[in-house]
């Protein structure tokens, strides 16, 4: 049962989170398909705001690295999880269950269908846009990152926590 409460509230706070994020779809450029990213690159608009792919690297990597300690301490605390097995396990799990719901739910019935997420100079990239392809393979790229993630957690519970 904790697993499915822990699972809600992680979701919650993530579709609070990327709410918030886009409000400035601009800074999350690198989360839209290829095509719409070189079309805005295009654009004179948008040309001192976009980030560079090295900040983009660092963002995702501080978010890995917070992700480690963040699930490491809910394993041990919440969950009283004591080996590198049950942590793992465990986070995975979550760590799955909230990259499924933003594949699906966050990305393929929100982002592909909400104008909120259309950048001004790309409205005519309807298909672009519904590139449901582009997310499945997200996430399968976070079901690989989740690896290495839940591996640290599971490392972190067993010798230090």
């Amino acid at each position: 049962m904790i697993l499915v409460i822990e699972s809600v509230i992680l979701c919650l706070l993530f579709t609070v989170m990327v709410y918030l994020i886009s409000r400035e779809p601009i800074k999350t450029i690198y989360n839209y398909p290829p095509a719409i990213q070189e079309r805005v690159k295009s654009l004179e608009q948008y040309k001192d705001q976009i980030p560079t792919r090295k900040n983009k690297v660092a963002v995702k990597t501080t978010a890995a690295l917070l992700f480690v300690v963040i699930l490491s301490l809910i394993m041990k605390h919440v969950n009283g999880c004591t080996t590198f097995k049950n942590a793992f396990l465990t986070s995975f799990l979550l760590w799955s269950v909230v990259n499924l719901y933003d594949a699906v739910v966050m990305d393929i019935i929100w982002f592909c269908h909400d104008p909120h997420f259309v950048i001004e100079g790309t409205e005519d990239m309807v298909s672009d846009y519904h590139d449901y392809r582009f997310h499945m393979k997200g996430f399968l790229i976070g079901e690989v990152l989740a690896l290495a993630v839940c591996r640290l957690v599971g490392l972190v519970v067993q010798f230090l926590l």
